[in-house]
């Protein structure tokens, strides 16, 4: 083989070329159509790998490992459990280890079918949650609802009136430190019998009562009025009474909003909201159970009211009262089986004001009068209440209204209902001169009548 010079003898010997082997690393070139044919010995052990120029040579198949011999498991030793905590065939390590993997599954077990289980009707089926905590309280300004209701609250009483097993409620106004109290006449219309008696229920009151249905105080009929169905109650040996502001319910609006206070159906406090619907609608009082035969000039609202509600005030947006709460209409026609319907009337609380000072004063109302019986007609093109009997000698016929005349104005107000004839008188006062239309066999003339009395 050839040695090269710096090689050491051990590589050389192992990675040199074999003696006669060419330099390069080019097989020599081989003589076309001359097969070499090698003849194998295989009793020799061969390294052909270490000649170049060896050709692929099929040896032996090759043969599978031998498997190996898999030792078989060692036999478990079983004891009950019995035997492992009383003869303590385990050591006492993996004994308590078994407890806490027991105790895991089983705690594991629970939380599942917590989470999964059928739970009690009703019971949300997410996650336990935390309900947040209280806010502070909001301040209300005086303007809001809150604010206006806090301070007409306690100047609203309930009535209540009771005749043997019978009874009467209804709602009611403080007017005067004193103890004077306003409601309706059909309200306290039973307290006209000897056995009646009258309870007032105040909200804020300091009178020394304070049992479970509120401060009740005995109070008396100071004077009552069926024409207009206004009366005055009166409480005595009560101090510090909260009086409600009252307003001027001229100046008054359709669409302005309104609140309603009293007990509806025995509710003391009831607060209702709405607005004013209407103006000046003629409404005619009266029924079974009450002595009051009255038109108002009612101020409309949508605002529910309810019975019980009567007698208790009407007041706008900066708390004071503009009417007190006398009537509604009810699809049935019947209040008590009806309800409220958004069809509420209030008698207007400058009319109030004046019966009232009145019924202090004397006990007594005189209403004006024009001395005429009339109904609603028209003729198609003209409304009006035609006259169907004169009083002799009354207003009318002296200043000359024959009956078959038909009036369409008193004053500067319109007459268009029999109805609105009677509001329209009841805006005046005992002795006034007031000029009044009449339509007499189509011809318009006008009359000067000086009221009398009813």
């Amino acid at each position: 083989m050839t040695v090269r010079e710096g090689v050491p003898a051990p590589v050389s010997e192992a990675f040199a070329r074999p003696p006669g082997a060419h330099d390069s690393l080019q097989r020599p070139p081989t003589v076309p159509d001359v097969i070499d044919i090698v003849v194998v010995d295989t009793a020799q052990p061969r390294e052909p790998w270490r000649d170049p120029r060896s050709d692929v040579v099929l040896g032996e198949p090759a043969q599978p490992e031998p498997a190996a011999t898999v030792a078989a498991p060692a036999t478990m030793e079983r004891f009950t459990l019995r035997e492992a905590l009383f003869q303590r065939r385990l050591r006492p390590g993996a004994l308590v280890m078994l407890v806490i993997a027991a105790l895991a599954v089983g705690a594991a077990g629970g939380a599942a079918a917590l989470l999964l289980g059928p739970r009690p009707a009703g019971e949300a089926a997410s996650p336990p949650v935390t309900l947040a905590s209280a806010q502070p309280a909001v301040s209300r300004p005086p303007g809001s609802v809150a604010g206006i209701a806090a301070r007409v609250l306690p100047a609203v009483v309930s009535i209540d009136v009771r005749v043997g097993d019978g009874g009467e409620t209804g709602s009611g106004i403080v007017i005067d430190g004193r103890g004077y109290i306003v409601t309706n006449n059909h309200v306290i219309t039973m307290a006209t019998d000897a056995d009646a008696s009258v309870t007032v229920v105040f909200n804020d009151v300091n009178d020394g009562l304070n049992d479970s249905a509120g401060h009740r105080v005995p109070a008396h009929v100071v004077g009552r009025d069926p024409a207009s169905d206004l009366a005055v109650l009166k409480v005595d040996k009560v101090s510090g009474l909260t009086v409600a502001d009252l307003g001027d319910s001229t100046t008054l609006q359709v669409g302005d909003a309104v609140i309603a206070v009293g007990s509806p159906l025995g509710l003391a406090g009831t607060v209702t909201t709405g607005i004013v619907s209407a103006l000046h609608r003629p409404v005619r009082l009266g029924g079974a159970g009450t002595d009051t035969n009255a038109v108002i000039d009612a101020i409309q609202t949508d605002a529910p009211i309810n019975p019980g509600n009567s007698g208790g005030p009407l007041v706008d947006a900066t708390g004071a009262v503009v009417g007190i709460n006398t009537a509604i209409r009810t699809l049935s026609g019947d209040p008590l089986s009806g309800g409220s319907i958004g069809l509420g009337f209030a008698i207007p609380i400058d009319d109030a004001r004046q019966i009232a000072e009145t019924l202090i004063a004397h006990g007594t109302v005189s209403h004006p009068s024009l001395g005429v019986n009339v109904r609603s007609a028209t003729d198609g093109a003209i409304d009006g209440a035609q006259v169907q009997s004169v009083d002799a000698g009354g207003p009318a016929a002296r200043a000359g209204i024959a009956e078959g005349d038909v009036i369409v104005a008193i004053g500067t107000r319109a007459v268009r209902t029999a109805d609105e004839m009677i509001v329209a008188v009841q805006q005046h006062a005992v002795g006034d001169a007031v000029p009044v239309t009449v339509l007499r066999d189509g011809r318009s003339m006008t009359v000067t009548v000086t009221l009398g009395a009813a």
